[in-house]
C-alpha cells in the first residue's frame, strides 16, 4: 500500500493524503485582495486531489507585502474575500490553509516577470524595514530599523491576521519564518545585527519570532495545526543552520507548533545553494528525529516514487510541492495512477479516470 496515499492527523484536523501545495506567490492581488485567478489558481488543486492547498505568503500589513501585488490579510476586507476560496476547497475535499508573512527588508520589489527589482516609492514602493539597517543586496533600499514599538504593532498583526484567517475559514496556519523575510532575518546572523535583547546570542535571536508564535498560537484554535516554515540552513558559513533550527524547532514544539515546513536559504543573494531533488529533505528527517515534530519537506519534489519514497521511510510526514503543481494541478491523482492507488476523483471529472 501506498504511504504517500495514507491520512494524517495533526491536531483535529485529517489530511487525506500526504500531498500538500507549497505557498506559492502570485503577483495577482489588488491591494492585497485576492481575485478570481487565486480562486481558480487555488481551487484547481483541491479538484486535483491535494490533501492541503495552501495560500500564497500573505501579508500581515501593507509593509509586509513583497510586491504591491501580493496577498495581504490585514483588514476584514480581506477576511471577506478568502471566505469563499476557503469554503471552494474545503467543499472539494482538501484542507484550506495560509501562510501569514512579513516580507522585512525584502519588501517593496516587482513582480519576477517584469523583472522583480525594488521599488521607490515613486514607483509604488515603500520603504521596508528590518532588525538591521542593512540592504538585502546592491540595489535594494537601507531597511529601517525597527524599535521596540514596532515589534510591538508587528506582533500584533500577526495576531490579528491569524483571527482573520480562523474568520475566513482556513483549517492551517503557516507562519513564514524563512527566505529571508523579517522573522528569518531576525534569526539570521547574517541579517540580524542588533546588539540589543534582540539581536547576538541565539537566544536573542530567537526571541522575536518566537514571541510571534506564542502570540499566533494564543489566538489559533488548538484543533487547527499551526505551521511554521523555516530556512533549515542559509547555506553560508557563519549564518543560520541546521543546528540551530534543530534549536528553534524544539522551542516552536513547546508553544505548539504542529508541524515544521523545511526549506532553506534566501536571506543574502550569494549563497551557494546545491539545488536538485529532494535536497531539502534531509533537514526534515533531522528535525523530525530530533524534536518529534511532524516535519514537511520541499524543494523539487516531482516523481510519484520520489515522493513515496521521502513518506515510506520516514524521511518526513508531508511532501509540499511547488513548481510541479505548477506544472500540474491534478498532479496527486496522477501520482495515484503510478503508484497503483484507486483514489477518488472529482465526480465530474469520473469518466476521465480510465
Amino acid at each position: 500500500m501506498s504511504k504517500l496515499f495514507t491520512p494524517l492527523t495533526l491536531a483535529g484536523v485529517t489530511f487525506k493524503n500526504r500531498i500538500f501545495v507549497s505557498p506559492m506567490c502570485q503577483y495577482s492581488s489588488n491591494d492585497g485582495l485576492p481575485t478570481d485567478w487565486h480562486l481558480v489558481h487555488l481551487g484547481s488543486r483541491a479538484v486535483g486531489g491535494a490533501a492541503l492547498v495552501m495560500v500564497e505568503a500573505t501579508s500581515v500589513s501593507p509593509e509586509g507585502m513583497i510586491s504591491p501585488d501580493d496577498s495581504g490579510i490585514w483588514s476584514d476586507r480581506h477576511t471577506e474575500a478568502f471566505r469563499p476560496i476557503a469554503r471552494f476547497i474545503r467543499e472539494n475535499g482538501s484542507v484550506p490553509g495560509i501562510q501569514i508573512a512579513h516580507a522585512g527588508r525584502k519588501a517593496s520589489t516587482d513582480a519576477p516577470w517584469r523583472g522583480g527589482e525594488p521599488l521607490p516609492p515613486t514607483a509604488r514602493g515603500w520603504e521596508p524595514v528590518a532588525p538591521s539597517p542593512f540592504p538585502f543586496a546592491n540595489g535594494y533600499s537601507v531597511p529601517r530599523e525597527l524599535i521596540a514599538a514596532d515589534l510591538d504593532a508587528v506582533e500584533a498583526q500577526f495576531a490579528d491576521a491569524a483571527r482573520r484567517a480562523h474568520a475566513a475559514g482556513f483549517q492551517v496556519l503557516e507562519i513564514h519564518m524563512a527566505h529571508g523575510y523579517l522573522l528569518h532575518e531576525f534569526l539570521s546572523p547574517l541579517s540580524n545585527r542588533r546588539n540589543d535583547a534582540y539581536g547576538g546570542s541565539l537566544e536573542n535571536r530567537l526571541r522575536f519570532p518566537l514571541r510571534v508564535a506564542r502570540a499566533v498560537r494564543a489566538v489559533w484554535p488548538t484543533e487547527h495545526p499551526l505551521f511554521v516554515r523555516i530556512s533549515a540552513t542559509d547555506w553560508v558559513e557563519g549564518g543560520w543552520d541546521l543546528c540551530q533550527s534543530v534549536a528553534l524547532s524544539a522551542r516552536l514544539k513547546e508553544i505548539g507548533v504542529d508541524l515544521i515546513d523545511c526549506s532553506s536559504g534566501f536571506v543574502t543573494p550569494d549563497a551557494a545553494i546545491p539545488f536538485g531533488p529532494g535536497f531539502q529533505t534531509p533537514f526534515a528527517t533531522a528535525i523530525r528525529k530530533e524534536t518529534g515534530l511532524a516535519t514537511g519537506t520541499v524543494g523539487y519534489i516531482t516523481d510519484a516514487v520520489q515522493a513515496e519514497q521521502i513518506i515510506a521511510t520516514g524521511l518526513a510526514d508531508a511532501v509540499f510541492l511547488a513548481r510541479q503543481f505548477l506544472r500540474d494541478p491534478y498532479w496527486p491523482l496522477h501520482a495515484a495512477r503510478v503508484l497503483g492507488v484507486d483514489t477518488s476523483w472529482p465526480v465530474q471529472y469520473e469518466r476521465a479516470k480510465k
